[in-house]
């Protein structure tokens, strides 16, 4: 949700540079958020309805055998 003006700015914007929206966002979004501390710990984790009920104590455990089960395949 935008507010109109900054919408009408960014419809310009991709049709004068004959983009999407979305890719102008994505720039956007890019240029202005910061670059991810290389190790650091994720500050969110959603395993969804019926996850275990120590997920939000242990999300870092769960993650990396996630991720290592796929590194494997």
């Amino acid at each position: 949700m935008l507010p109109d003006e900054v919408e009408a700015r960014l419809r310009l914007e991709a049709r004068r540079r004959s983009v999407s929206i979305a890719e102008v966002v994505r720039e956007a979004v890019e240029l202005h958020l910061p670059a991810p501390e290389p190790g650091r710990p994720l500050s969110f984790f959603s395993i969804g309805e019926g996850g275990p009920a120590d997920a939000s104590e242990r999300v870092d455990e769960y993650v990396t055998r996630v991720v290592r089960r796929r590194v494997r395949r």
